[in-house]
């Protein structure tokens, strides 16, 4: 029985898989949702499925461009929730990786996200009793060929989450992360990995429950978002369909 109404949440990263469908969500359970990413044409075909169109508001944005950052903050509005879902995925041995390649993935996927929640903070755009929630990645806790700056990236994210709980609990704000195993998005799909094409088949043998879909993540989000999880801060759900009890 999750309930939203009277919310406004801001989900990043917004314009296809989790985050698509997690706004998605949240639209369905009354919130006001804010939703951003840097692909025009894809967050517009999210802020279609949003619904009424005068509650929800989408903002073109690059989470990597700090000057984006600035202009969103400025834009929206006071929040009672927000959901950290940019990211890319870029999978390379460690004898292949560069500065430039490190560089990249630890920009988008942890340094924006910690400038951003910086100027939320900064700007007194997050209400007391919000809820934060990062995800992450199951890769953060695991010995992956072939994911040494993603893994990095994401335990980064956890990691940051965690401090953040601990500053904020005295302005009751929640921060939460979530590490899902695979979960079926266009971009997990779309991988040049070594799990790609048929691989990937094989791959899904090792998940006990399989893959995961979004949906299971965007359910997940929505508990944390919600009053449900008033009792819940600074924990770090892995979600990976029994990938890691072997």
């Amino acid at each position: 029985m999750l309930d939203l109404q009277g919310k406004k949440i801001l989900v990043t990263g917004a314009s296809s898989g989790i985050g698509k469908d997690i706004a998605i969500l949240l639209s369905k359970l009354g919130a006001r949702v804010i939703i951003t990413g840097r692909d025009r044409e894809r967050l517009n075909q999210t802020s279609a499925l949003l619904g009424d169109k005068e509650m929800h508001l989408a903002i073109i944005a690059d989470m990597d461009a700090e000057a984006d950052i600035k202009a969103l903050v400025e834009k929206i509005e006071k929040l009672n929730g927000a959901v950290f879902c940019a990211g890319i995925i870029e999978y390379s041995p460690v004898k292949f990786l560069s500065k430039e390649k490190i560089n990249k993935v630890l920009s988008v996927n942890f340094v924006s996200q910690a400038l951003l929640t910086q100027a939320l903070l900064k700007e007194k755009k997050i209400e007391r009793q919000s809820s934060l929630v990062y995800i992450s990645s199951v890769s953060s806790k695991l010995g992956v060929a072939g994911t040494a700056a993603y893994a990095a990236s994401k335990a980064a994210l956890s990691a940051f989450a965690k401090v953040l709980a601990t500053e904020l609990a005295g302005q009751k704000i929640r921060v939460n992360s979530l590490s899902p195993g695979i979960v079926k998005t266009p971009m997990t799909e779309g991988a040049d990995s070594a799990i790609a094409g048929d691989d990937m088949k094989e791959d899904e043998k090792k998940y006990p429950l399989g893959y995961g879909n979004t949906i299971d993540v965007a359910n997940y989000v929505a508990f944390l978002l919600s009053d449900n999880s008033s009792w819940i801060t600074g924990s770090d759900l892995v979600m990976d369909g029994g990938f890691t009890l072997n």
